[in-house]
């Protein structure tokens, strides 16, 4: 697989607001683990195999464990998330995948998310979901290779 082009060489700007997106929500309040989780999900959805690789690296150098990251993709079924990442998981799922649904980020899964979420940490939390689907939009047009900034950098 090749990339198609470098997006941060041919918009510098707008890619330098997309990592603007990205510092806040390094500082945002929500749980490093819980933004981790949320990113790789969304990136599994959308077939982004440069972000469910980065994601996936940057969780386990996190010193996420092998089963959380194993079992993202069927979060429902596995033991080893909390109800507060649960919620996050499903409004990221409701989030991601608007057009496959009825009513789109259902009121129960919404009340879920801000029954565990103070507002501040649900709109940041809104805003990751939003990112990490511009994100994956991106290096999926663009066909960014998996592994490759990791490559790059060591």
């Amino acid at each position: 697989m090749k990339a198609r082009m470098n997006v941060r060489e041919f918009a510098p700007e707008g890619y330098k607001a997309m990592l603007g997106l990205e510092k806040y929500l390094a500082t945002c309040g929500l749980p490093h683990a819980t933004l981790g989780l949320v990113k790789l999900r969304a990136s599994q959805i959308n077939g982004c195999g440069f972000c469910v690789d980065m994601h996936s690296h940057d969780a386990k150098k996190a010193g996420e464990s092998d089963e959380r990251l194993f079992s993202v993709a069927a979060w429902r079924e596995a033991p080893y998330y909390t109800d507060a990442e649960r919620a996050a998981l499903a409004l990221a799922e409701e989030a991601t995948r608007l057009s496959d649904r009825g009513e789109t980020v259902p009121d129960d899964v919404w009340d879920e998310a801000a029954r565990h979420y103070a507002p501040e940490e649900l709109a940041a939390l809104v805003i990751a979901i939003a990112a990490i689907n511009a994100w994956n939009r991106i290096s999926v047009t663009t066909r960014t290779v998996a592994g490759s900034l990791r490559n790059q950098t060591g």
